[in-house]
């Protein structure tokens, strides 16, 4: 039949058939907030643009319950999914936050940004900065949402985000140190399997099928249309002349022995170090684990120990 004829085939996170029809295989999967019963944080949602349908999923860890109130860390996570799947609200990633929360005693700012390919980037790169003006807002104490207002302490503040929202994480703090957020001091990111890539192999990537590789590349043309292309400094950081203000600290790269994507991280790492960029950057690598495996089995041991770096890191 003519309406099955696929347009892109983007399996196993998206179809795109030539009728215009969306079929998202990943993600689908949603869970709303609540109070969770096994580490008793809360969570809420909260609309940032009624214009451009942003909004974000807020947590607060069962410490905020309890007097006399300190303020906290702020954890502002963007999810990923390639950049056209998942939200704020999936299982996977609302699991995941009620989780770190808790261990890291922060407060979360997860951000659902518009996906592709209804809303091609760089959509989700306007609606992150959008969420962190938003955030930011509340750094004087008279913010619209009571949680950050009382419980966010803006001198701590990080960001993190798994493959594509890594990537996201990765160019706002760009922008961030190029531009400045108001309020906001970022001490430091977190990139866990982070979607880069580019034109010229690096590390191991030619033992990579090129079918692999050829996935990776062509995924990054269909969600940014207008994209030069794998040099894009948007998805190959060590072409940007702007690396070197990165607006941070430190930066804490989680990568995965048989993800397709290790050698990005190690390689940003490199990059990232001769940049002109004057912090301190980490590499922990998970033997025998492929890409996004802490969401998919997040009590297995190489999920908590990397769990537990994450917390070291934001405190």
């Amino acid at each position: 039949m003519s309406n099955e004829e696929l347009a892109y085939d983007f399996s196993p996170l998206i179809k795109v058939y030539k009728d215009g029809r969306v079929e998202r295989l990943r993600g689908t999967d949603i869970v709303p907030p609540s109070t969770d019963p096994k580490t008793g944080v809360q969570s809420k949602d909260v609309v940032i643009s009624q214009e451009l349908a942003v909004s974000a999923r807020l947590y607060i860890p069962k410490s905020t319950t309890s007097a006399p109130q300190t303020k906290l860390a702020l954890l502002i996570y963007f999810h990923g999914g390639g950049f056209c799947v998942r939200s704020s609200s999936s299982r996977t990633h609302h699991n995941y936050l009620n989780a770190l929360v808790s261990e890291a005693n922060v407060v979360a700012v997860s951000v659902d940004y518009r996906l592709v390919p209804e809303h091609p980037l760089p959509a989700a790169y306007d609606d992150s900065w959008a969420a962190l003006k938003w955030v930011a807002s509340h750094s004087d104490g008279n913010g619209s949402e009571d949680w950050i207002n009382r419980f966010a302490d803006f001198q701590r503040v990080f960001f993190a985000g798994n493959s594509a929202g890594a990537n996201i994480t990765h160019n706002m703090a760009v922008k961030l140190g190029c531009e400045g957020l108001v309020g906001v001091k970022l001490i430091g990111i977190v990139l866990v399997h982070p979607y880069f890539w580019g034109t010229e192999p690096v590390g191991e990537e030619l033992t990579i099928p090129a079918a692999t590789r050829e996935y990776m590349a062509a995924v990054w043309r269909f969600a940014c249309p207008s994209t030069s292309g794998s040099d894009d400094p948007l998805i190959n950081p060590g072409k940007d002349p702007k690396l070197g203000k990165l607006g941070c600290e430190k930066v804490l790269v989680c990568v995965a022995e048989k993800d397709g994507l290790k050698d990005r991280g190690w390689h940003y790492s490199e990059t990232l170090k001769k940049s002109g960029w004057n912090g301190a950057v980490e590499v922990i690598e998970a033997a025998g684990e492929g890409h996004s495996f802490h969401l998919e089995d997040p009590t297995c041991d190489n999920a908590v120990a990397m769990e537990k770096k994450i917390v070291a890191f934001l405190n």
